[in-house]
């Protein structure tokens, strides 16, 4: 490894890709309507079906102004840029002390999948939160986009006993509208709960989270992250994220310690009872067939309300524009789930690094510990990122594009809302350059998307995980300076 602030080696592309990438247009795979925290896609075919839509109409729309310019189309015979130029252009980026004493980087073609530079493409590093790109692949392959997380309300074994069992769902509602946008709520669920009773009030809640296992805070994540608001308990039943106050911004909010009794809780007074009537338990086996429970009762087991989340297009979303970490586990424990594989931490991890050996991605150095990013024990190569990238935009992997629904674009939305423009060396990247970022202390890095000033689409991965506690800021605008740089190809 050099050291900090010498000059980068000599890098050529290290593994050609025998992939080939038919064009990616962003703007042909997704249309995006920024709204709120959530994004409404507006793409016909498969995403209305995965998104459960209105059939389209015939009426004329609303004139609208038209809109700034941004993620123009590429030119399919744009030049390539070469090794060479991208050496030229991205050594002195690289060798800024600001990257700290490690930084790993891969671009590729995104047409051909052709790398073009690498230096420390193919080494495992720690991603941060550009670990959910990971976690929106392996999720949307294994259960696809219209997937939706049940929350369903069973009979209990006991007269008067409800069980509430949870699936997952993180954007679960107390009311009619919670913090997420488009979340089922349990005041529905309630009143489903009411008329298969025939309008009696159940007298007892159960909550069974058992469809999730083992620790509720992940491994290697930082001692304040379970009360410093950026994530909590990871439990199969929860309200708003685990948020105290759904009202509470995107980011940093308070969460509950206990987020399955919490959401128990709030059904309970949902049917008038008080705190006490609720506890854990398990639900009981759905009956087979009726065996003629006595009258004026159903059968332990029997379903009696169910509520959906919004379909995984629509949390992955999220996920990805807010880097909303609790969704981003609940995602990766879809991926278990869908696998067979235990709903935990480590079960995610294994199915997820599964689902990249099946999709033929290169996992040389991929070590997962969760599906946020929080935990320092995650090691992602940039080669990794880069591929996934252009597998994404496939067109033979239309499932997969719904990762850029929610991917920030440099000087317009997420967490490139307030980057590329301010800082010198970076105005470049305006409007083309749609990326992931991740952030913990001493680790920066920012995986995305970046078009040439020729039209040529390219992937890129800079990830770095040795900066000074206290360098956050000069990090971030040296990688805004490697994308910005990009963007302003040429390179031949």
């Amino acid at each position: 490894m050099p050291p900090a602030g010498a000059a980068p080696p000599a890098a050529a592309p290290s593994r050609p890709s025998t992939r080939r990438r038919l064009p990616l247009v962003l703007a042909a795979l997704l249309v995006l309507v920024l709204v709120a925290v959530g994004l409404v896609v507006v793409r016909p075919g498969p995403v209305d079906r995965w998104l459960g839509g209105p059939a389209a109409t015939t009426a004329e729309p609303t004139a609208e102004p038209s809109p700034v310019a941004v993620l123009a189309a590429t030119d399919i015979g744009a030049p390539l840029p070469s090794t060479d130029g991208l050496r030229t252009v991205l050594g002195p980026l690289l060798a800024d002390t600001a990257l700290g004493g490690r930084v790993n980087l891969a671009v590729a073609d995104a047409l051909t999948g052709q790398y073009l530079f690498d230096r420390g493409g193919g080494e495992g590093t720690v991603p941060a939160s550009v670990t959910k790109l990971l976690t929106a692949v392996t999720v949307l392959t294994a259960r696809g986009p219209g997937y939706r997380i049940p929350t369903r309300v069973v009979a209990g074994a006991a007269p008067g006993e409800v069980v509430i069992v949870g699936a997952g769902d993180p954007t679960l509602a107390a009311e009619a509208k919670g913090f997420y946008p488009g979340a089922a709520s349990l005041a529905d669920l309630a009143t489903q709960v009411r008329t298969a009773l025939g309008g009696v009030a159940p007298t007892r809640v159960l909550v069974d989270s058992s469809g999730y296992q083992g620790p509720v805070y992940g491994p290697g994540w930082d001692d304040d992250i379970p009360t410093g608001g950026y994530g909590g308990a990871i439990t199969a039943l929860m309200l708003d994220g685990a948020r105290k106050d759904p009202k509470a911004g995107s980011g940093w909010a308070e969460r509950v310690p206990q987020p399955d009794l919490t959401a128990g809780r709030a059904l309970a007074r949902l049917f008038g009872l008080t705190d006490a009537a609720v506890r854990k338990g398990t639900a009981p086996e759905a009956p087979v067939e009726a065996t003629g429970a006595p009258g004026g009762t159903v059968e332990p087991g029997t379903e009696l309300g169910v509520v959906e989340s919004p379909p995984l297009i629509r949390l992955v979303d999220i996920m990805i524009s807010e880097s909303d970490n609790i969704v981003a586990e609940a995602l990766a424990r879809q991926v278990a789930l869908a696998r067979g594989a235990p709903a935990s931490f480590a079960g995610a991890a294994s199915a997820m690094a599964d689902v990249v050996s099946e999709l033929g991605l290169p996992g040389a150095g991929l070590i997962l510990a969760d599906g946020s990013g929080l935990s320092r024990k995650n090691r992602i190569s940039p080669a990794l990122l880069t591929e996934l990238l252009a597998l994404a935009a496939s067109p033979d992997r239309p499932e997969l594009g719904g990762i850029f629904g929610g991917l920030p674009v440099a000087g317009w939305s997420g967490t490139l809302r307030d980057r590329y423009g301010s800082a010198p060396g970076t105005a470049a990247g305006a409007g083309v350059v749609r990326a992931k970022t991740g952030t913990l202390t001493r680790v920066h890095a920012i995986a995305g998307v970046v078009m040439t000033a020729e039209g040529r689409l390219l992937t890129f991965a800079v990830l770095t995980d040795d900066v000074p506690p206290s360098g956050m800021e000069p990090a971030r605008v040296a990688l805004d300076r490697i994308a910005a740089a990009l963007a302003t190809c040429g390179c031949h």
